[in-house]
């Protein structure tokens, strides 16, 4: 055990406790004394002819292109860009960010000179309409491989797919995702305002890679500690559990093991820990020596006061004021300092000055505005006490006034009175409350405002009136949230749909499959088509017979029941080609879709004709598509002959390759042979029966030829990394047959940075397809993230 660390945590934590309780008088005497009131009706007076206005000329004439809601992210954008108040829209938003999240005093030349770098760089990325900013797997992949960090980027993306998938029930795992993505931006923004400016690009790279895992490391603390301990899911037992572990490797530096760990969610448990441990170790591998005691202190004293507003219960009148703020103010800067130390940033008294006193104002924004979802909860903040018992306790201060206090404290005594950080901070709390506003809608709106009032009409009157009228007091960062949250949730939404369509159309598929036994005396017996069946009632995906009902059917309009002769034989194709591939003179597989494969069941005689029976069969199938006209199913015909063909030579270049060292050109072209042809198959022969133009069957082509390249690569990896059991085929098969493959010539991350690339491509490629490629999209993401 470190005793030096157990001595200094209650010493540091009644340090701050003193220092935050120092703050709070402060605060409290402003209150009293309403000494905030006429300073902030003074910078209102003057803040406010920059956002009050009259019609002007301008405004008349340019109705015709009227003001779109901001949910509308590209469209508001453009509109700020077209009316000219988009240079302004960033330049406030970027200097937020500097003073929120890099702690930044905004009257340097060096902070004004960077952030009007940030804001060109950024303005110019959003306005063009080639590239949208959606802030995409696909995009951020892209961004990614600028700086040379693909392969830190696809272990990032490995890890929030784990995160995610253990969120429990009872906890929002979009809102732990954004959380978590939002706390590894924050890390990412301070090493990058931390680098020299002749940093070499290898360097960039090296500390952009360990910026990105610490974020990480240290963003698992807020999904996995603070939301898990907040959302009830443990035990009241299993909470005090776990917050003693957490405790105790704070104090000593040893996150200890859970072998006795009691209680039902002992597997989640189980998970949690084995991650935060790694994520504690690799934090403190990469501190220096002088800022692992700031890291451990601030990492305490943010549990500490979490912990303190935590065990509060809302049903408890007796809290004092100093009880309810002072843990706040402690949580609200340590948050933010600890930043600092986990990067290992050279101590900065100006930041950390800044951050104290900052801190506690965007806590009681966010209190202000969850206040009602914190009620239901039960949860003790300022706000909640405040309207449960601001009738009984006289006492109590108003967190809304406390939070113009703040502000006034903020820009006049921290901020020395100047004048941008004042139009920074006045924009903030006037767009947090026309946000507040419209979410509530008015009448409640309001009746919060008659509760919350501070005491001066005149004040209460101008914020009212500001709220009302002021216009240009929104940010980028409030707008981006917003759109990363909504498509967060749309993308969950069209997931969930993506495998619940995927699930049902399979089922659907496996119904028509099975080939109907024809009994006929002149046969001895008829081993061939229960040979079929056998192989065809696996657990096989259907991938390919999937796509092409999708887009068949919900795209092309085609009906179910006329392109079922293409189903089948599409499956048909598939499994005998699988039944081919797995014969002892190709890759002599024992297990296919966790059934014995279909030589060993019977003999290699009997699987060759079989595979020869239903590649017969499923041209008979496509000579049935009798509802087309006949030169399009001849077309169709043609074309699926010519896919044989090719895949043929595919399947001979595959065994001619094995133990040869393939050049990527030659792997790429195999995988499109092998693969690809499957997927592009799919595509191309429901959008022959619908006659789709030639320019939309060309994009369909360039997206299955990356995203079966993505599949082949992903089936690579799988064979080195999977589980069989899982797979339903036993793994290392690869490596054993000595085939030539995307991992043994480039690498597992060569082969994964390879994957990403033909994944981007492909999901680039859909922008030029007109019609919904939503379910494409999910197709490629499927592709790359499946299990099996």
């Amino acid at each position: 055990m470190n005793e030096e660390l157990v001595q200094n945590a209650d010493t540091c934590y009644e340090l701050g406790e003193q220092r935050a309780a120092v703050y709070f008088n402060s605060l409290y005497e402003q209150v009293t004394n309403k000494t905030y009131v006429s300073n902030l009706t003074e910078d209102f007076q003057q803040w406010k002819q920059n956002h009050i206005r009259h019609t002007s000329l301008f405004s008349i004439f340019s109705r015709g292109r009227g003001k779109p809601d901001s949910n509308d992210y590209h469209n508001y954008i453009q509109w700020l860009n077209y009316t000219g108040k988009l240079d302004s829209y960033l330049d406030r938003s970027i200097s937020y960010i500097y003073m929120r999240d890099l702690g930044k005093a905004l009257d340097t030349p060096e902070t004004q000179d960077k952030i009007r770098k940030v804001v060109n760089n950024l303005k110019t990325r959003l306005i063009d309409r080639e590239k949208k900013t959606d802030f995409s797997m696909a995009m951020l992949y892209r961004m990614a491989q600028k700086d040379d960090v693909e392969a830190t980027f696809i272990w990032l993306m490995n890890k929030l797919k784990t995160v995610s998938a253990n969120i429990p029930e009872g906890m929002d795992a979009a809102h732990a995702k954004r959380k978590l993505i939002k706390i590894i931006a924050g890390v990412i923004l301070h090493v990058n305002e931390e680098m020299d400016e002749d940093v070499t690009p290898q360097d960039r790279s090296k500390q952009l890679d360990v910026a990105i895992r610490l974020g990480y490391c240290y963003g698992l603390t807020y999904p996995f500690i603070d939301d898990l301990l907040d959302a009830k899911i443990l035990s009241a037992y299993e909470e005090e559990q776990y917050s003693r572990l957490i405790r105790t490797s704070l104090l000593t530096g040893v996150v200890p093991d859970i072998n006795e760990w009691s209680g039902e969610n002992k597997e989640l448990i189980s998970y949690i820990h084995a991650e935060l441990k790694a994520a504690f170790q690799y934090i403190k591998d990469n501190q220096h020596q002088d800022t692992i005691t700031s890291f451990f202190e601030q990492s305490y004293i943010f549990f500490q006061s979490q912990e303190d507003d935590r065990l509060k219960h809302l049903s408890d009148p007796t809290y004092t004021n100093e009880e309810l703020y002072i843990p706040i103010i402690l949580k609200s800067s340590s948050s933010r300092l600890i930043i600092r130390s986990v990067i290992s940033a050279k101590e900065d008294e100006g930041f950390d000055e800044r951050t104290f006193y900052y801190g506690i104002y965007n806590q009681l924004a966010d209190d202000f505005a969850d206040m009602f979802d914190d009620l239901d909860e039960g949860a003790v903040t300022p706000y909640t006490y405040f309207l449960t018992y601001h009738d009984k306790r006289s006492d109590l201060i108003n967190p809304f006034e406390l939070y113009w206090a703040v502000i006034s404290n903020l820009i006049h005594n921290v901020y020395k009175s100047d004048s941008k950080t004042r139009e920074i901070i006045l924009n903030r709390a006037i767009n947090g409350l026309k946000r507040y506003k419209e979410k509530m809608g008015k009448k409640k709106y309001n009746e919060v405002m008659e509760l919350f009032m501070t005491g001066n009409t005149n004040f209460n009157d101008l914020i009212q009136t500001l709220v009302k009228n002021a216009d240009d007091v929104d940010f980028f960062d409030k707008l981006l949230r917003d759109h990363m949250v909504t498509n967060l949730r749309d993308d969950q939404k069209e997931q969930d749909t993506f495998s619940e369509t995927i699930e049902r159309v399979r089922k659907e598929i496996n119904k028509i499959l099975p080939i109907e036994r024809i009994d006929d005396e002149s046969m001895i017996n008829d081993p061939i088509t229960a040979a079929a069946n056998y192989s065809l009632k696996g657990d096989g995906k259907r991938l390919r017979p999937i796509i092409t009902w999708i887009m068949g059917v919900d795209e092309y309009g085609l009906d179910k029941s006329a392109i079922t002769p293409l189903l089948r034989s599409l499956e048909y194709m598939h499994t005998a080609s699988l039944i081919f591939d797995d014969l002892p003179s190709q890759d002599n597989a024992s297990i296919r879709r966790g059934h014995r494969t279909l030589h060993e069941v019977y003999n290699i005689a009997t699987a060759e004709l079989t595979g020869l029976f239903l590649t017969q069969k499923a041209i008979w199938e496509q000579a049935s598509l009798d509802t087309f006209d006949t030169k399009s199913v001849l077309r169709l015909i043609q074309y699926s002959a010519k896919t044989t063909e090719d895949m043929c030579k595919g399947q001979i270049m595959d065994l001619d390759s094995k133990g040869k060292p393939l050049t990527e050109e030659q792997l790429n072209m195999l995988s499109y042979y092998k693969t690809g042809l499957a997927f592009e198959a799919s595509l191309i022969m429901p959008a022959i029966l619908a006659n789709v133009p030639t320019l939309e069957i060309d994009a369909m082509k360039k997206f299955a030829y990356h995203a079966g390249i993505a599949f082949q690569i992903k089936d690579d990896l799988l064979d080195v990394e999977g589980d069989s059991t899982v797979l339903g085929k036993i793994v290392g098969k690869d490596a054993e047959n000595n085939n030539s493959t995307f991992v043994s010539i480039l690498g597992t991350i060569g082969a994964q940075k390879m994957m990403w690339e033909h994944y981007c491509t492909a999901i680039e490629s859909l922008q030029h397809i007109p019609r919904s490629t939503t379910f494409l999209k999910h197709l490629v993401n499927y592709i790359v993230h499946r299990e099996k």
